[in-house]
């Protein structure tokens, strides 16, 4: 499948319209849930076999973030063999009590991988933390970067590449 396929397959079944309130806290009259399209496996596979150029050569894990992240991540794993980290919103209370899942982060370079990005606060807050536990990270990708304004990524030192941007799924 070519990119302009994929963007047509996903606006296809995940572009919704309507009033939606986002992570950012801004108000949009349309809406990509992702949900639907990390649900179909073909889908799901295309998107990680699209995403493996843009992970950087040096990236040792890959960074999942809670909740839309995570599946992204194993996808791409599954295509680039590496391993992959599970980023939650806030360490649990409970167990472990770690906000990273599966693997020690200290001193490994991460690509933190994402779903939708509009405003980039979760990564940037995600970010913190796991450089904060010793992970090195100056890498974000993500499968649609809906947003225009990056400036909190680049305060981070952050790089996003996008597979798609919501000019990707212009009507014509």
């Amino acid at each position: 499948m070519d990119k302009q396929s994929l963007a047509k397959a996903i606006q296809e079944i995940a572009h919704l319209t309507g009033e939606f309130k986002l992570r950012s806290g801004q108000t949009s009259h349309e809406y990509f849930d992702k949900y639907r399209f990390e649900s179909q496996p073909q889908l799901l596979q295309e998107i990680a076999k699209q995403l493996k150029p843009l992970v950087p050569d040096d990236t040792e894990v890959l960074a999942g973030l809670e909740m839309g992240g995570i599946p992204i991540a194993v996808a791409l794993s599954f295509e680039t063999n590496l391993p992959v980290v599970f980023v939650r919103k806030e360490a649990k209370d409970y167990g472990t009590c770690k906000f990273a899942e599966g693997l020690e982060v200290k001193g490994k370079k991460l690509c933190v991988v994402e779903d939708v990005i509009t405003t980039g606060g979760q990564v940037v807050t995600s970010s913190q933390d796991l450089r904060k536990s010793g992970a090195e990270i100056d890498h974000v990708i993500c499968v649609i970067h809906r947003g225009s304004d990056i400036s909190k990524l680049d305060d981070e030192k952050l790089k996003l590449t996008s597979l798609f941007t919501r000019s990707d799924f212009r009507d014509e």
